[in-house]
C-alpha cells in the first residue's frame, strides 16, 4: 500500500543582482519550500542567501504562509519585510515555485518516469 503524499519539496531559482555577496558565491538564488499539498501551507523554507540572518529571516517569514489561493499574500510579505538587494530574485523564485505547486496540484507536473 502506497503512503499518501502529504508534503512535497519545490525549488525555484532566479538570477541575483551583481555586486552583492550572494551573487559572488552563487550567481543565482535557490529558494526551497516544503508545502503541505492538502492545505497549501509552507511547512519548511530555506534559501541560498549569503548570511545566516538573511536565510533565517526569509525562512521565518515564509513558513506558515499559504499558497492554496495564490502567492500574492506571501509576495506582499516579502516585499514589506525583506529590504535586501536579493528581493526581486526571491520574489521571482517564489513565483516559479507557485507555478510548480499549481501544476502539481492540477496533475500536470512533468515526470521523469514517463
Amino acid at each position: 500500500m502506497e503512503k499518501p503524499i502529504k508534503h512535497v519539496l519545490f525549488s525555484g531559482y532566479a538570477k541575483l543582482p551583481t555586486g552583492i555577496t550572494a551573487s559572488e558565491m552563487y550567481k543565482v538564488i535557490g529558494l526551497i519550500l516544503v508545502i503541505d499539498i492538502d492545505t497549501g501551507e509552507i511547512i519548511e523554507a530555506d534559501c541560498t542567501l549569503a548570511t545566516s540572518v538573511a536565510r533565517h529571516h526569509v525562512s521565518e517569514m515564509l513558513v506558515g504562509q499559504n499558497l492554496k489561493n495564490g502567492p500574492d499574500q506571501a509576495l506582499r510579505l516579502i516585499d514589506q519585510v525583506y529590504q535586501g538587494s536579493a528581493k526581486k530574485a526571491i520574489i521571482t523564485a517564489l513565483r516559479i515555485i507557485y507555478d510548480k505547486y499549481r501544476s502539481f496540484k492540477e496533475g500536470t507536473a512533468p515526470s521523469l518516469l514517463d
